[in-house]
């Protein structure tokens, strides 16, 4: 977000200083703080037809993709009543609010941090059709959902589908212990993973250059190794990923772990474990016989998981196969 040059209340010019912890444009004149506080959005899923509702995205970002109808809370509105507007404008149908789905957050943007209140709701009237931000709007079995471009709706769609009952292609999917598969990423997994590794805090001060980069090096670097875990009902939707490198010396050959993430909602859950299983066995097969992670990296939560694993010696943890 561009950093203001003036304050707004006196003019004078801001400063960088310290406030609450953290270097904020601040006003020697008046005392002014400018605080980057995150953006209210509001996400409709609309169940219509055995199916749900989405919208054909007719601006950036992500144009041409769709999502679920979505949009920013007005400061007149209460959220169920901006959700019921964004719901109209975007699909022309009247709808009415079922329940609170889910309540997530997106510093990594995109354009501006965020906070996204996403309700459940049905149709009780109007007609569906494409207006405001969409250019299509249409409703897709279940078994035909597209990726979603964004993280949030993912997430809120991999709990809905977990959650519910429904009937897939025939089948009854109900909710079951063991929910999730790992598997080796494709080229096409790229964007979901750089979207998770984005969560992890310690990559929030990474530039959009510094991920553009990323992207190609994910997508074509050979030396990288990524397991990612799916939802069994949906196996392109990613809910968790490993990545480690393999390092070569004269002597001896490493893995290096360097970003290990699962989404919020499937923490806890056996997927971190399960990730860092398939990254020991393909070490094994590649007959790399030492494991690295730089703990630094990782949050309170997640070194304890690491040393609960078999890591030692912070702040480079040693795991020997």
């Amino acid at each position: 977000m561009a950093v203001p040059i003036y304050c707004p209340i006196c003019t004078h010019k801001l400063v960088i200083a310290e406030e609450g912890g953290r270097m904020r444009p601040t006003c020697p004149n008046c005392g002014y703080v400018h605080y980057v506080n995150p953006v209210p959005t509001v996400g409709v899923m609309i169940e219509m037809d055995g199916g749900l509702v989405l919208i054909k995205r007719a601006r950036p970002p992500h144009q041409g993709e769709w999502t679920f109808p979505s949009g920013y809370v007005e400061a007149d509105e209460r959220l169920e009543e901006a959700a019921i507007r964004e719901a109209e404008e975007e699909t022309g149908l009247q709808v009415e609010i079922l329940e609170l789905l889910d309540v997530n957050s997106y510093p990594e943007g995109p354009p501006a941090s965020g906070i996204m209140i996403f309700y459940r709701a049905r149709p009780i009237g109007g007609r569906l059709q494409a207006g405001d931000d969409a250019s299509e709007a249409r409703v897709f079995p279940l078994g035909e959902l597209p990726i979603l471009p964004f993280r949030t709706h993912r997430e809120v769609l991999a709990r809905w589908l977990m959650t519910q009952e429904h009937r897939l292609n025939g089948e009854r999917i109900a909710p079951i212990e063991s929910f999730f598969s790992i598997r080796p990423a494709a080229p096409r997994d790229a964007q979901q993973i750089i979207e998770l590794i984005r969560m992890m805090p310690i990559n929030h001060a990474l530039q959009s250059a510094d991920w553009d980069k990323a992207l190609i090096r994910a997508r074509e670097m050979p030396t990288l190794q990524i397991f990612v875990a799916t939802l069994d009902v949906q196996p392109d939707l990613i809910i968790g990923g490993a990545v480690f490198s393999i390092v070569h010396a004269l002597t001896e050959h490493y893995g290096w772990i360097n970003d290990l993430a699962v989404l919020p909602s499937y923490r806890r859950r056996g997927i971190g474990t399960a990730l860092l299983k398939a990254v020991m066995q393909r070490a094994l097969d590649l007959n790399l016989m030492t494991l690295l992670v730089n703990t630094e990296r990782a949050n309170p939560a997640a070194q304890t998981f690491l040393q609960k694993a078999g890591f030692n010696t912070f702040p480079i943890a040693r795991l020997k196969m």
